[in-house]
């Protein structure tokens, strides 16, 4: 193999390589040998095939595959050897269009490299950790939350009219051209007006009614409805309200701290502390993770390969083209231009993309199997009823495993830098907390 090199600008590197017809013909050979004690043809015994017959049978067969193999091999050689990492995969363009049997393979290699990432002193690195403590007022609102969730509901003043948010206990039987329908009667059902658990129009029928009264609601069925039998037809529903309620907070006594599993209140207040301060930390380590990229990004700089920031200017660009456009569910649209703004987003997170890597890399930073399992197991409970297919889809699918990985290991990464830095601790409220949150999003 002859190899040339035609551009070393940057990053940038191109190569025209020649692959020779014999070094070609020679790993065919080779491979024709190792093939040649199992193969049988007839008028041969098996092992007895001549190799002049073997490569007029297989021959051009196995070219393909030994020319790509060899191609593949030159490359990865001559990438190991250079102690070279490509930026994205190397571009490989055979130049004699015209090749045959016999000619020499021309090809031309172009790829960019990674760039050396220089060394910082982490511990220059200042940090401050927001800390906040989850104090009484802050649980007593949770509590109160608690308790509108858990709402009650109290019968309401006979005679009383049902309003949108009233529930209302009633027995009922359904109708289609005057024939009760199967499944659609019971007694003592306890229905929320405005909650829409019953077919449209069916709520709104009921509000003004009062305990005692019989209504009769009409409705019409969807024509998506899941029952064929019922689907689109007119029906009737005819209404006993034998009680009309009205939502009432559950009080907060030890009573409620049973329902939402504590033994009594004490034991509550304790579990929202707790969950409190818990959304106080992630939400501190998310300003502190900021600040600290913020440093990295003005303390360390090389060059950026051209074609991957292009690739995440792309990817920004036509991301927020879709927040700016929801209605546009595909991807048949224009291409997006990305902005100067794009751009420069681009050069920051491929910057600290590779500042990162090369940090955890060098440390031998590694997410391990069971981080990687609470991973996938957290992303299911948000598919509920489909928690398995969800897992065995990330297990036989490289990207998204890898798209649950990367930021696995950023947050490895960043807490080993963080560890190497000086970091101090400011006590500050729930609210300079937060406004430090809306600050991050806002930009």
């Amino acid at each position: 193999m002859q190899l040339t090199e035609t551009l070393n600008e940057g990053l940038k590197r191109a190569y025209t390589m020649v692959i020779t017809a014999d070094e070609l013909n020679a790993k065919v050979d080779e491979k024709l040998k190792e093939a040649q004690p199992e193969v049988a043809l007839k008028g041969f015994r098996k092992g007895k095939v001549p190799m002049a017959m073997l490569k007029k049978q297989f021959g051009k067969n196995l070219m393909g595959e030994v020319m790509q193999e060899t191609i593949d091999g030159a490359v990865n050689s001559h990438l190991s050897e250079n102690n070279v990492r490509p930026a994205m995969q190397p571009s490989i363009k055979m130049t004699n269009e015209d090749w045959k049997e016999g000619d020499d393979v021309h090809l031309e290699v172009a790829y960019e490299a990674l760039p050396e990432i220089p060394e910082f002193d982490g511990s220059k690195i200042k940090l401050e950790k927001m800390v906040v403590k989850a104090d009484e007022a802050s649980v007593t609102e949770a509590l109160e939350n608690l308790a509108a969730t858990a709402e009650n509901f109290k019968k309401r003043r006979k005679g009383s009219k049902a309003r949108e948010k009233d529930q209302v206990v009633m027995d009922f039987v359904g109708k289609v051209d005057g024939e009760a329908f199967e499944g659609g009667s019971a007694e003592d059902y306890p229905l929320v007006l405005g909650s829409n658990s019953f077919i449209p129009g069916f709520e709104d029928q009921l509000i003004g009614a009062k305990e005692g009264e019989e209504v009769t609601v009409e409705v019409t069925f969807p024509e998506s409805y899941g029952a064929e039998n019922l689907a689109g037809k007119a029906a009737t529903f005819d209404c006993t309200i034998k009680e009309v309620r009205e939502a009432a907070p559950a009080e907060i006594n030890d009573e409620m701290a049973t329902k939402f599993g504590a033994e009594d209140l004490e034991g509550l207040k304790a579990q929202i502390s707790e969950r409190l301060e818990a959304e106080y930390t992630g939400a501190s380590r998310a300003v502190m993770k900021r600040a600290l990229l913020d440093q990295l990004d003005g303390l360390v700089k090389f060059d950026l390969p051209p074609s991957l920031v292009q690739a995440e200017a792309d990817q920004i660009a036509h991301q927020l083209w879709h927040e700016e456009n929801p209605d546009v569910q595909g991807h048949d649209h224009d291409k997006i231009e990305p902005t100067d703004e794009h751009n420069k987003l681009a050069e920051r997170r491929v910057r600290l993309g590779l500042l990162l890597a090369d940090v955890g890399q060098k440390a031998n930073v590694e997410v391990t199997d069971a981080e990687m399992t609470q991973a996938i197991l957290a992303q299911a409970r948000q598919y509920p009823g489909q928690e398995r297919q969800f897992f065995e889809f990330v297990q036989q699918n490289q990207q998204m495993q890898q798209q649950l990985r990367a930021p696995l290991f950023e947050d490895k990464v960043v807490d080993l830098i963080v560890e190497g830095a000086k970091v101090t601790e400011k006590e500050v409220s729930k609210d300079d907390l937060q406004k430090a949150i809306d600050a991050l999003e806002e930009e």
